[in-house]
C-alpha cells in the first residue's frame, strides 16, 4: 500500500516535543516514586535504588506504550505530531513496546560509557547531552529523516492536525 503520508516534523520540532515530554515525565516520575516509596516502605532514596529504577522503567513503558498505541502522548498532541506505522496506520501495542525499548538508544550508550569509564556526574551528563544531539541529528542520514529507533521499530513520526469536521455531520455529544 503506497499511502501518501504527512511529512516528517523537523528535528527541532521533534526535540521541542521531546523536551516538553520530559517535563511531563517529571510528574510521572514523582508519582511513581511516591507510589514505590509508599508500597515498599523505603525511607532512604538509596535503599531499593535498583528496584525503583526498574519500577520507573516499567511505568514509563506503560505510559508510552499506552499513548503511542493510541497515536499521541500529550506532548505530541501539543506539537501536532503523531506516531504511525510505515503504512500510516495506527501502531499496535507490540510495535509501541518495540519502539519504547529501542528509544532507549537515546540514553543507554552514554550511560554505559559513563559507567565503564567511571565518569563523574558532570562528565556523564555532558556525554549524554552530546550523544542526544548526535543521535537526533543522525536522523538527517535517514532517507525520510526519521529517528533511527523509529526506522528499526517500523514506525514514523508525522505532522498531524485533527481533520476538519465535515459540514453537516452530527456533533459528538456526551451521553449521560
Amino acid at each position: 500500500m503506497n499511502a501518501i503520508l504527512p511529512p516528517t516534523p523537523s528535528v527541532w520540532r521533534r526535540l521541542a516535543c521531546w523536551i516538553y515530554e520530559g517535563m511531563l515525565m517529571f510528574g510521572v516520575v514523582f508519582l511513581a516514586g511516591y507510589l514505590f516509596g509508599t508500597l515498599s516502605q523505603t525511607r532512604n532514596a538509596m535503599d531499593n535504588r535498583h528496584a525503583l529504577q526498574l519500577f520507573v522503567f516499567v511505568v514509563f513503558g506503560i505510559y508510552f506504550v499506552w499513548f503511542w498505541a493510541k497515536g499521541q502522548t500529550l506532548a505530541m498532541k501539543t506539537w501536532h505530531i503523531r506516531v504511525v506505522g510505515r503504512d500510516g496506520a495506527a501502531i499496535s501495542q507490540q510495535r509501541a513496546l518495540l519502539r519504547y525499548l529501542l528509544s532507549w538508544m537515546w540514553f543507554l550508550p552514554p550511560l554505559a560509557a559513563s559507567w565503564l569509564l567511571g565518569l563523574s556526574g558532570l562528565q556523564g551528563g555532558l556525554l549524554t547531552l552530546a550523544w542526544v544531539l548526535v543521535w537526533a541529528f543522525s536522523s538527517r542520514l535517514h532517507p525520510e529523516r526519521q529517528f533511527w529507533h523509529d526506522a528499526w521499530a517500523g514506525t514514523r513520526l508525522v505532522n498531524w492536525t485533527v481533520p476538519p469536521r465535515v459540514s453537516g455531520a452530527p456533533k459528538a455529544s456526551a451521553r449521560t
